[in-house]
């Protein structure tokens, strides 16, 4: 895949992504009205089944699904717009980077330049991060409007031949539109992450004030009400950004750090550079400033997660990191690319639609065993979890069929 392929590639994968966040999310919507439904009308459910329970409350889920989706699209689409105009002013603000002149580091502005002129893309701002730590990133809508960011570690601990492997391999990004893709890509998920938290904010707030002065027995449970309802929000926002859309974040594939460690070589000539300044950069990736901010580092050229077992975790689920061993292994025995045919990108986008779909059904599953035990119907909670074990296993038949 040249250059241009991965252009092409990128292109489309934006236009995938826009449409499969409304998708999802209307799915993720219904599936939270439906939990809310059986847990509100449990005695219902008990007396006449799930199917026929599922028929009484369509209408009613439904209602509030196409009630709540258009609010919520609508907000993320003008987030989403207004953070993608700003371009990646907000990414670099979060990871705290600060712009430098030619007169504060003249041989770094060669470097980049120089870089840049052999990659054909014109030259980014340039931006440091206050943080002896080895890492960087590259954020923009296009070249014209790029950026590269570098922590002031990777420009002392590096030579000069692995520094330009980075920048090359950041600069591979901008001219792939990786860095557009991402852009978009962390607003959305960004947009229900903050939203999530300010209304779960606003429900303790709203809980508290109606307690406090609700004016009687009448008006103090009405702010429980509503508080309730600002809760559901929340809660749903949350879902959505931190369980829901991270699946959608990983259909944008690990190989386009593969992708732009190719190109970055192409520039540079030499894979030995960047394979010992990713060996140097393992070591100590970590960017403080990135543990508040973890969806910026996704961008980073290696996961910044902290140390904590939690980061850990989550990072090893959800990155879209590939592990450096296996990028440096990849530089020192290049692969050998295989052209795909069309086919076979459709049979690739028709796994990832079956994917994300029983993934929302095994955690739909999971969500209503739960509250089949806080109900204590133990015989619905075995149902509700071996819907959520098959959900699961189909889940991943695209993944071993593409393994095979």
């Amino acid at each position: 895949m040249n250059v241009y392929d991965q252009i092409s590639a990128n292109n489309r994968k934006t236009v995938l992504i826009l449409l499969a966040f409304p998708i999802a999310l209307f799915v993720t919507i219904f599936l939270f009205a439906l939990l809310l439904a059986i847990i509100a009308n449990w005695s219902l459910l008990e007396r006449t089944g799930f199917i026929m329970f599922a028929l009484y409350v369509e209408e009613d889920i439904m209602r509030v699904t196409l009630g709540v989706f258009p609010w919520i699209i609508g907000i993320v689409f003008i987030w989403t717009v207004f953070s993608y105009l700003k371009g990646g002013a907000g990414i670099l603000k979060m990871a705290g980077a600060h712009t430098i002149t030619p007169e504060e580091n003249r041989d770094l502005f060669n470097l980049v330049e120089n870089t840049a002129i052999m990659a054909g893309l014109p030259m980014p701002k340039l931006y440091l991060i206050d943080d002896e730590s080895l890492n960087a990133f590259a954020t923009g809508r296009n070249p014209e409007t790029a950026s590269v960011a570098l922590t002031t570690g990777i420009v002392k601990k590096l030579d000069k031949a692995e520094l330009q492997a980075v920048i090359a391999h950041e600069l591979a990004h901008i001219g792939n539109r990786d860095t557009r893709l991402m852009l978009i890509t962390i607003a959305g998920i960004g947009c229900f992450t903050f939203f999530g938290e300010l209304l779960l904010r606003t429900a303790v707030r709203v809980a508290i004030g109606g307690r406090r002065g609700g004016g009687g027995k009448k008006g103090g449970s009405g702010g429980i009400y509503v508080a309730l309802a600002i809760l559901g929000m929340g809660v749903l926002c949350l879902v959505f950004g931190y369980l829901v859309a991270p699946v959608l974040r990983l259909a944008l594939s690990r190989r386009r750090e593969f992708q732009a460690d190719a190109t970055a070589v192409k520039i540079t000539r030499d894979p030995g550079a960047l394979a010992r300044a990713l060996s140097k950069i393992v070591e100590d990736p970590r960017v403080e400033v990135l543990d508040r901010n973890p969806l910026v580092g996704n961008m980073c050229i290696a996961n910044p997660a902290g140390t904590s077992s939690f980061m850990r975790f989550e990072s090893k689920i959800f990155s879209t990191h590939p592990p450096v061993a296996d990028r440096i292994a990849a530089l020192m025995n290049p692969p050998v690319v295989v052209r795909r045919s069309f086919l076979s990108i459709i049979l690739s986008l028709i796994g990832w639609v079956w994917r994300i779909l029983w993934t929302l059904a095994a955690t739909a599953g999971f969500l209503l065993a739960i509250a089949a035990v806080f109900w204590q119907e133990y015989e619905a909670m075995g149902v509700f979890i071996v819907f959520a074990i098959i959900g699961a296993l189909l889940s991943r038949i695209g993944r071993k069929k593409k393994e095979r």
